[in-house]
């Protein structure tokens, strides 16, 4: 087995000593790892000093072997009823997860409280869960990519070449196989996303999971940029694609009948909201990409009304004509029409 990363090996190491009787030896963590006796050695330690319950003893063979100790400096974790449950009714949002490698740790633990529990208490608590509904709609289903999320995620510790098959949503071609220094993910819209540089591209790119089939870590290790920082990165946004960096200028009239839905969330740190006398509100963006941004504005149909930049303007005025085209004749779509019949001769009749 090959060796893992440093935090997904650690995270496996209390994993394995919470489920086999919180002792192991070093040659059995090696075994179950992959990783080297002095890797094994040195992440033991670190464990213990950063504060896991750890201990050491020898075996009746001689061998070291490595156990989880009660916690000396910390308290035990003591639930009431009404923290349990807050904790179990919260479970369906740790469903994303399912398929990686923290997804059994939680589900084991969900497991613990329905023991503790009992049949009663959790017909209540269904009850309580039937009152508050997390809609999934739309959720990306990530449990037969566990592997691939696990490989992610090691590339992007080690800072490892990544070579990944990806099929992107405009690509003529099947698959495509980019070189990719993966420098993080990123969660958006029920759905993951991995912002990488290409080295195809010469210029960083993000990828959704969904769409990346098989990713194939290297030996190569790459150098991140040191002023890298993802949240910084996409702080420029309106959703997860990034510009060119060049931030522009939106600015955006909504109507009064969707004013109030506009004011009730902040859609970007940007956003900055003007009351008009008339009831519309002037909404302004700085953002560095378009693309996410048009679509939503698009979603709001006659109740919004691109100001600046002319671009945007004059795209919003590009595609809302493209659309009435569908519906300009007033013709069932649904019904066919007579041969040689096509919308223009149709409104040239």
């Amino acid at each position: 087995m090959r060796a893992e990363a440093a935090l997904v090996r650690q995270w496996k190491i209390i994993y394995m000593l919470s489920n086999t009787g919180g002792m192991a030896t070093v040659r059995s963590l090696v075994e179950q790892t992959g990783a080297s006796e002095k890797t094994i050695r040195r992440d033991m330690q670190l464990l213990r000093k950063v504060g896991y319950p750890l201990a050491e003893s020898i075996n009746e063979r001689g061998q070291k072997e490595w156990r989880l100790a009660s916690p000396v400096n910390m308290p035990v974790l003591n639930f009431t009823l009404e923290e349990a449950a807050a904790l179990y009714l919260g479970r369906q949002f740790l469903e994303p997860l399912a398929g990686t490698f923290f997804f059994a740790g939680a589900n084991s633990a969900f497991t613990k409280l329905r023991a503790c529990f009992g049949d009663a208490v959790l017909r209540h608590l269904e009850k309580l869960a039937a009152g508050f509904y997390s809609k999934t709609h739309g959720l990306a289903d990530y449990s037969a990519k566990g592997e691939l999320i696990d490989d992610l995620v090691r590339a992007i510790e080690d800072r490892r070449l990544t070579v990944i098959t990806y099929q992107s949503l405009r690509s003529t071609e099947p698959v495509t196989h980019y070189d990719i220094h993966p420098y993080g993910l990123a969660w958006h819209r029920h759905a993951l996303y991995l912002i990488a540089w290409s080295c195809d591209h010469e210029a960083i790119r993000t990828f959704k999971v969904d769409r990346i089939s098989s990713a194939s870590t290297e030996t190569l290790q790459f150098q991140r940029p040191r002023n890298f920082d993802l949240a910084a990165y996409l702080s420029g946004s309106f959703g997860i694609f990034q510009g060119d960096g060049a931030l522009q200028k939106v600015r955006v009239r909504f109507t009064a009948t969707v004013a109030r839905l506009i004011q009730e969330r902040r859609f970007h740190d940007s956003q900055e909201l003007t009351p008009e006398p008339t009831g519309a509100l002037l909404a302004t963006y700085e953002l560095s990409s378009l693309e996410e941004f048009t679509s939503w504005i698009l979603s709001f149909g006659q109740h919004a009304e691109v100001l600046e930049p002319p671009t945007l303007r004059e795209k919003m005025i590009a595609e809302l004509s493209a659309s009435l085209e569908n519906y300009r004749d007033g013709t069932n779509a649904s019904a066919p029409r007579p041969p040689g019949k096509t919308k223009r001769n149709a409104r040239q009749r």
